[in-house]
């Protein structure tokens, strides 16, 4: 069962390695959402299937068949925002344009203590910080500004005498780049709960992308912050400066700071552990397993159907030598000592008697062939028993 593994190359590692670092970052991005539910539904499925196909459950198996036939098209339904957002960071990371800046040192201090003032004078207000993923397509109106960072700019913006004060501003490229925009709303009411319409378009943002956003509410003067689909009050400026500076750096960090460390693979070690794992696992059975092999297997002989006046003096030979083929992975999911040999008896006649086996005399998976019966005949000798016996038996 392991002699995959002594013959496993170069390109085999890389392509183990491919596929756990894909199964890692799609389990890792949609852990924390609504759709990790549903990946642990579908894992579920799929432990039971393999077992149905172990327990040959027949039916089971079957319907489970049908149901990974269709399963892309499923995939497709149920994740069709995840997979959009899948490809429009995969077309982000495959750009060859120059970047976007980061916010300068400056611009961190002059929001921190704008934001502060905001919430001191309990003035409404909501902050949008750009990360990798695009926002185009989330953001409804606004106006395009492309204004430099000032305190008095933003406070301008959110004055409640502005026409664009119930708006979002936009940051990003170090530059005030939209305001007066309107965000998607959050149907998250667990963490809604009491909090107002900015921080449900803070969450929305942050359920559907990388961003970071900052709400001020103006019924009690709190900052909130929003990101990768969690708000949280903060209780202080101090925690909001650290939280955006920790946020600029993990989105744009210095080219020093971007060298692979052995930290990376001590973070979540058990979800890269399980990961990498199942990408083995599923070499394992895909890619070996595809391959085409020839097993031979000794069959026991049954008799079936006999008549009560009827006894069965002896079978010869009572086992059957028989080969399957089929691909390898079709042996891993079944019990050999389920494999028979039948003979229906049920018009057998007194005497000696030469039966010819055939494909319908064994039970087998359908996946696998039955090339060969050795031998392919059965000699079985019956005798009529008294009517005594017969009606003991």
């Amino acid at each position: 069962m392991l002699t995959p593994f002594f013959n496993i190359g170069f390109a085999d590692v890389a392509d183990i390695l491919v596929v756990a670092v894909l199964l890692y970052t799609a389990t890792a991005w949609l852990k924390e959402t609504r759709a990790a539910f549903i990946i642990r539904g579908i894992f579920i499925l799929a432990a039971i299937y393999i077992i149905a196909r172990y327990f040959d459950l027949q039916l089971t198996a079957w319907l489970f068949q049908g149901f990974f036939a269709i399963f892309l098209i499923i995939i497709v339904v149920i994740f069709q925002e995840e997979l959009r957002q899948i490809f429009e960071r995969i077309a982000v990371w495959s750009l060859t344009s120059k970047p976007l800046r980061p916010l300068r040192s400056d611009a961190v201090d002059i929001m921190v203590g704008t934001l502060a003032d905001l919430a001191k004078d309990k003035i409404g207000a909501l902050i949008v910080l750009e990360g990798k993923d695009p926002i185009v397509r989330h953001i409804m109106g606004g106006i395009e500004l492309e204004g430099k960072i000032s305190g008095p700019l933003l406070r301008s913006i959110f004055d409640p005498h502005s026409p664009g004060h119930d708006g979002a501003v936009i940051i990003g490229n170090d530059r005030v780049t939209r305001f007066a925009a309107h965000l998607p709303l959050s149907n998250d009411f667990r963490q809604l709960a009491n909090v107002g319409t900015r921080h449900s378009a803070a969450l929305g943002l942050a359920e559907l992308s990388d961003a970071l956003c900052i709400a001020v509410s103006e019924e009690r003067g709190t900052i909130s912050l929003a990101r990768d689909g969690r708000l949280r009050q903060l209780d202080n400026v101090q925690e909001l400066g650290l939280l955006l500076r920790r946020f600029l750096q993990e989105k744009y960090p210095a080219p020093g700071e971007r060298k692979i460390s052995i930290s990376l693979l001590r973070e979540n070690w058990l979800a890269k552990t399980v990961t990498f794992s199942l990408a083995l696992g599923l070499w394992y059975v895909l890619v070996p397993g595809s391959s085409t092999v020839e097993v031979n297997y000794k069959l026991p002989v049954q008799v079936q159907n006999l008549p009560a006046e009827l006894h069965v003096e002896e079978v010869q030979p009572s086992e059957v030598n028989a080969t399957f083929t089929g691909p390898k992975r079709a042996f891993y999911f079944f019990d050999p000592t389920k494999l028979k040999v039948t003979v229906d008896v049920s018009s057998a006649e007194t005497g000696h008697k030469t039966l010819r086996l055939s494909e319908q005399n064994v039970q087998h998976p359908q996946d696998l062939t039955l090339q060969q019966l050795n031998p392919s005949t059965l000699r079985i000798s019956v005798r009529k028993v008294a009517r005594e016996q017969a009606d003991k038996g």
